[in-house]
């Protein structure tokens, strides 16, 4: 570990799953000298302070940002344009201004036009999580062999995303730098449209008036588990996400449903060399994301 830190003073807004996890590697990779949060309840300012990974805590996002080298939103996306209004007045020269969110083009638009001149935008987005929420859930390990997206908008200053990138290499994350557009698209397919999938198969499943809940509890085998899983994540960031990232969410779903009806006609013309084609394929791809690292 270096004596100096990478960035003095670091400010977290949001200290849920993510923000609680950035803090925690933070300080044992001496990633801030200060780590300030903000939180919009007094249970999660109070929590976070038991727990120890802040010196600070605040209920103001513009007292938690004065002064900070680095700002990192981790709330849901829906709260980021209010956010950047309120503490853009106390944004230091200089300093970093991130994000996690898991859409980056409405986040583009929703907080550039707030950043005051002289701070660095760079929004980001680790790819990295679990269906757990709050304070308790965070962890130093989460990034660990994970991929963090960043999507500089045009003219983003060199170092500053250089900057932010060593920062979540020390974290434990691959880099990658790529257009907004493209990443939505990506995530539309990679994240957003498995999450729609398994709300909607969990709620089918409790809607079954030939099933009981107690049996879909009961009986639920491994991939219904997992659907359950993905569908107890946070609700309030999901729904953000799905409103956010639109166009692309539609346009994936929309192919999602034609190869959904193709698999309906397989099925029902017991066309089984269509099917093994299919299961052999997808069979492939789940082992090159084992190979990946990324399982």
């Amino acid at each position: 570990m270096s004596e100096k830190p990478m960035f003095e003073r670091l400010a977290l807004i949001g200290l849920g799953l993510v923000g609680a996890s950035i803090a925690h590697v933070a300080r044992r990779e001496n990633l801030a000298g200060h780590i300030a949060g903000c939180a919009a309840t007094e249970t999660t300012r109070a929590r976070a302070f038991q727990l120890g990974f802040v010196d600070s805590v605040k209920a103001d996002a513009a007292e938690a940002a004065a002064d900070a080298d680095l700002v990192i939103l981790c709330s849901p996306v829906g709260t980021f344009a209010p956010i950047a209004q309120t503490i853009a007045p106390t944004l230091k020269a200089g300093a970093i201004l991130s994000d996690v969110g898991s859409v980056k083009e409405s986040v583009i638009r929703d907080i550039q036009p707030h950043v005051p001149s002289g701070v660095h935008f760079v929004p980001g987005h680790p790819v990295a999580g679990t269906e757990h929420s709050g304070p308790d859930a965070g962890f130093a390990e989460l990034f660990e062999e994970r991929w963090c997206i960043l999507t500089p908008p045009e003219g983003t200053d060199a170092d500053a995303i250089e900057r932010l990138s060593d920062f979540w290499r020390r974290a434990g994350s691959r880099v990658e730098i790529m257009a907004a557009s493209h990443h939505d698209l990506v995530l539309a397919i990679t994240s957003h449209i498995p999450h729609l999938i398994a709300y909607n198969i969990v709620g089918t499943a409790a809607d079954l008036e030939a099933v009981t809940e107690s049996e879909v509890i009961k009986y639920a085998a491994g991939g219904f588990r997992d659907f359950t899983r993905i569908a107890a994540s946070d609700p309030v960031m999901w729904r953000d996400v799905f409103l956010s990232n639109q166009d692309a969410v539609l346009d994936v779903l929309g192919r999602f449903s034609e190869d959904l009806a193709a698999l309906q006609r397989a099925i029902r013309w017991g066309d089984g060399e269509a099917l093994q084609k299919l299961f052999e394929r997808t069979r492939a791809i789940r082992r090159e994301i084992i190979d990946a690292g990324q399982a």
